[in-house]
């Protein structure tokens, strides 16, 4: 028994030259080796020994038969193999021999693993599957093919792996700007069999060339030219996203059973849905002879199957909106929506940097915000397209004034349709502020839409008085959007109903969307009679294609890190089309939408299934 234990707790510690000196029948130093190797050849986090094996049924299974000189110790192994896969347990055994009246593990390969026998060594092998694809509406691949290189080593023929893998994330860093961690990839390179080819990252011929020809310089790397892979996104490619290596920094995102060097996703769809594009390697722990030959598969664990993500985006509004922007010299997003199911069928941005502002931008709205501040007050306040109202130049509102271009007295949608700040200025007393902030709620603005990728849904501060009520009733006082949140808005002004958008389909948790809101009727019928005034002016006018389309545009400043800035909005609808375009600089927006909806076929309002 003692000299079970201690041979055991000398091998687990990793003390392997007093783990050799309870053995026999072999070198110390080819001991010490060997049980050394079990680790690295398993890159194995843990490794856990116990004297004995579980009961088996009703017999309980004996630690030790002893007969003379000669025993047999069985005793349980559990190996955490970390990122390769689950725990490997299985039972070993050993012999021992009393030698002057000492007992000694008669030493034999098979202590490592019953199935081991000498010259042969543990090793990993790690099944990629390929990758799912992600699709359109209409089921059709959003990905482009591409020429692809494998970048990896053979193990066995490196002659300084601490050099090669040290160069390699080097040139990692300079040529992406992410840090590959060298001491797993060490690891996943020492577990690997030694005699095949092992990738260490996949790079696209064309985006990453310059980072292709650097490697190459890498004494020890190897490349594998793959065939065509559909990986680079053919449209909205801040939302779509691209994929890369797996870096220190990106695997704390995406987490096991991803390692350094995997192809995972990095930004958009392709890295909030990395587990269920990508699924899981299957790993499995082999026997290998010197000559690398599989001689007996030891355990193994079987992956998680990619699966396809499909997306609601519609391939022909999505040209559209790509080529509306196309011209632009400014940052600018637009999107646009099917206000009867929330379906998002087009996300386009222009020069944002990869950043998809469509979604993600936060804007004040300026008086675009009309739309949500003319619902209350047509909803609550009794007001309706045809009250009578004055647009003067100046209005002081609880200390703070308000300007805009005087008109001559009218009614409602005719100083709507002037964006006169003044008219709302002036109106906001008519509200009270849980009012204005449930209607704008109402509206989806600030609420969690359980949208399944990131979206800024709005924010709206709550006023401390009337000043500050009446610079949120004309879109200013710290009121932010996206153009996502504006195009829901304009949806519901025509739709009559405000449901949340999605763009996965299958994937949004029901628990987490919010219902839908249906506006009153007398409020729709108002509201698009207020839109379609708008039009007239002469910020929108671009924009009227046809008679049923509907929208209004703003143009407000307003300061960022103490720079002052301009945002161009025109929020309009059509049918059973409703979007929005914001562009960072004083363009005429209402131009880019009359680019939009000239290129789009008119979309009839229909009662549709919501197919989330």
């Amino acid at each position: 028994m003692p000299a079970v234990r201690d041979f055991l707790i000398a091998w687990q510690v990793g003390n392997y030259p007093a783990a050799a000196k309870k053995t026999v029948g072999a070198d110390r130093k080819q001991v010490e080796s060997a049980l050394g190797q079990v680790r690295a050849q398993l890159d194995a986090a843990s490794l856990r020994l116990a004297l004995g094996v579980p009961t088996e049924g009703d017999t309980k299974v004996k630690a030790i038969r002893k007969t003379g000189d000669d025993a047999t110790a069985s005793f349980s192994v559990k190996v955490d193999l970390g990122e390769n896969g689950q725990p490997w347990t299985y039972k070993g055994s050993m012999r021992l021999r009393r030698e002057g009246g000492k007992w000694k593990v008669v030493w034999d390969p098979s202590i490592i693993n019953p199935a081991l026998k000498p010259g042969q060594r543990l090793a990993v092998k790690t099944t990629v599957p390929p990758r799912a694809l992600i699709k359109d509406g209409a089921g059709r691949s959003l990905l482009r093919e591409v020429s692809v290189y494998a970048v990896g080593v053979y193990p066995g023929h490196l002659a300084d792996t601490q050099r090669t893998l040290d160069g390699l994330a080097k040139q990692v860093k300079l040529g992406i700007g992410q840090r590959l961690d060298t001491e797993r990839l060490l690891g996943r390179v020492r577990s690997a069999p030694p005699q095949e080819f092992l990738p260490l990252m996949t790079l696209e011929a064309g985006e990453h060339q310059a980072l292709l020809t650097r490697l190459n310089q890498v004494p020890g790397l190897k490349f594998m030219k793959l065939p065509r892979v559909p990986i680079q996104p053919k449209a909205a490619p801040e939302l779509v996203g691209g994929l890369g290596p797996a870096t220190a920094d990106r695997l704390q995102q995406v987490g096991a059973p991803y390692q350094p060097g995997d192809t995972i996703g990095v930004n958009g769809i392709q890295l909030l849905q990395q587990r269920r594009l990508a699924g899981t390697p299957t790993v499995k722990v082999v026997a290998q002879d010197p000559a690398g030959r599989v001689s007996q598969e030891l355990a193994g664990w079987e992956g998680q199957q990619p699966q396809e993500v499909d997306t609601t985006l519609d391939a022909s509004f999505q040209v559209r909106a790509d080529k509306a922007l196309a011209g632009l010299t400014v940052p600018a997003s637009l999107v646009a929506v099917r206000p009867s199911t929330g379906e998002v069928i087009a996300v386009a941005n222009h020069g944002t940097g990869g950043k998809n502002l469509a979604f993600e931008a936060e804007y004040p709205p300026g008086m675009t915000f009309g739309i949500v501040s003319a619902e209350a007050l047509i909803s609550k306040a009794g007001l309706n397209q045809a009250s009578p109202t004055t647009c003067p130049g100046t209005i002081t509102v609880g200390g703070r004034t308000f300007t805009s271009k005087a008109r001559a007295e009218g009614n409602f949608a005719t100083h709507f349709g002037f964006a006169c700040q003044t008219t709302f200025a002036q109106l906001s007393g008519k509200l009270d502020v849980p009012t204005l902030m449930t209607e704008a709620a109402g509206l989806g603005l600030g609420k969690d839409w359980g949208l399944s990728v990131p979206a800024f849904t709005g924010s709206i501060p709550k006023p401390a008085n009337d000043a500050e009520k009446a610079a949120i009733m004309v879109g200013e006082g710290g009121v932010r959007v996206s153009p996502l949140a504006m195009a829901m808005v304009a949806g519901a002004a025509r739709y009559g109903t405000w449901r949340a958008p999605y763009v996965l389909k299958g994937l949004t948790d029901p628990s987490l969307t919010p219902p839908a809101q249906n506006l009153p009727r007398e409020t729709i019928s108002s509201l698009r009679a207020l839109t379609t005034q708008s039009m007239r002016s002469l910020l929108a006018k671009d924009a009227r294609v046809s008679n049923d389309v509907t929208g209004i545009a703003a143009v407000p400043t307003y300061k960022d890190k103490d720079r002052e800035r301009v945002v161009s909005w025109f929020v309009g609808s059509r049918g059973d089309l409703a979007f929005a375009v914001a562009i960072e600089g004083k363009v005429y927006a209402s131009r880019v939408a009359r680019t939009f909806l000239s290129r789009t076929p008119p979309v009839a309002t229909t009662t549709k299934q919501n197919p989330r």
